[in-house]
This record gives structure tokens, sequence and C-alpha cells, in this order.
């Protein structure tokens, strides 16, 4: 049997520019914990998010900006300069805080997209390298997280993302080796993860990166996840 022809019975999900629509999300949220963080004095603010690849001023962030992919972690890392003598663990406490609060929009209907695939008996998971707790306050507000199977952020014992840590801890927790399962992201850190794990992937548009620089480490780049049903018969893998 070809690659192509082995039934998926496994989608793990990257969340933000995935799941959710990066930019109305963290483009909200760069703002609030910026200003926040700079105590309210904007140019302290501006020049917090120059060191995240984030321009206050137009609400925009760079392409390579360390937001996009990064743990909390390495966030906290580059902004540390900017904070002697305050711990990392109060500025992610920070960073995390304001991470709960932020908006999501769902990139599309999630509820009735995700109920079908379960209807097919497809495992779903989550793999963000976001932190777990934000990570399932957001899910809970949209309403999916009892659909899920598996949700692992960054510091939930699996490590993150693009090492397979993650992908691996879902193939394990649904019992299916990993060449049934798909793993389904908007930055080249979740497609390195899926074929460092031996998944397939699909690359989605609605992150920042484009379609060239997803479409070498992908199966299928798609304009988003409500593309994926009709990819999936395609393949006669569904």
């Amino acid at each position: 049997m070809s690659e192509n022809m082995i039934p998926v019975k496994g989608l793990c999900f990257d969340k933000d520019g995935t799941l959710f629509d990066f930019a109305a999300t963290w483009e909200t949220w760069a703002q609030m914990f910026l200003r926040r963080a700079g105590q309210n004095d904007e140019a302290r603010a501006i020049a917090l998010g120059a060191a995240i690849g984030f321009d206050l001023p137009s609400g925009k962030f760079a392409r390579d900006s360390i937001v996009i992919a990064g743990t909390p972690g390495e966030i906290a890392e580059a902004l540390a300069p900017h904070f002697p003598g305050q711990s990392g663990a109060g500025l992610l406490a920070l960073m995390n805080e304001e991470a709960g609060r932020a908006p999501q929009q769902p990139a599309v209907p999630l509820r009735p997209l995700l109920e079908g695939f379960r209807a097919r008996n497809i495992a779903l998971g989550v793999a963000t390298n976001d932190s777990e707790a934000p990570a399932l306050a957001h899910l809970d507000a949209a309403g999916v997280t009892d659909l899920f199977d598996f949700i692992a952020g960054y510091d939930s014992g699996f490590g993150g993302k693009p090492a397979p840590g993650q992908l691996l801890g879902f193939a394990a927790a649904v019992n299916l080796p990993p060449a049934h399962i798909v793993m389904v992201g908007d930055s080249t850190h979740d497609l390195h993860a899926g074929r460092a794990a031996g998944m397939r992937t699909v690359g989605v548009l609605t992150g920042t990166a484009t379609r060239a620089m997803l479409t070498p480490l992908a199966d299928v780049v798609l304009q988003d996840i409500g593309e994926i049903p009709a990819w999936l018969r395609a393949q006669g893998v569904m």
C-alpha cells in the first residue's frame, strides 16, 4: 500500500494559526501584553515588541517573530534582558495570564468540522507550543475541548515543536502508528515535527507562513482546516 493510501485514523492539530486565526488572537495579545509589561510606557512597549518581532505601531508581527513558533519560555527568554532583576517565572506568568484572555477567532466553525471527524472514528489531538493552561482556556472558550483525545502544550511533559515528542505522545495516547496520523499546522516548526514523528503533514495558510515556506515540508498546503475532509476523500483515506 502506498503512503498516500494508508488510512488516516488520527489528526493532530497545531492551535494558533491552525485551529484559530493567528493574527486575530496574537496581535491583540501582543498589544495588551506589551503595554502591560511596559507599564503603559509606549516607548518601552515598542522596544519590548521589537525584541519579539512585533511592531506595536502597526500591530503586526514579522514573519520570523519568535511568537509565531516559539514557546512562551523562549519568548520570555528573548524579553529577559529588558527586565533585569525580574524572575523569568514572573514574566511567564504575566504572558500566560494575558494569553488566557486573548480573543479567539476559529479559522472555520470548529465543532461541526471536528464532530465530522469523530463520526468517522478519527482520533483528534492538539500539539501547541503555547502553555497548556491558556491552550485549554482557548479550547474551552470555543466549546471543543471534549472532542479531543489529547491536548499538549510545551509544558505538558512532551517538549515543544519542532521536536516530535508531543506528536509521539498523541500517537501513544490513541494507540496509533504515526503513519496513520496527519499533523496539521501553519508553521515550519509544525511540519518539521510531523516529519520527525513519521507522520504525513498538512500545511494551512491561516498563520503567517506563505505557501512557498510550507510546500517543501507538506504533503499538501490547504487554505484552512475546512478543506481537510475534501483532501482526505480525494486521497481515498477517509
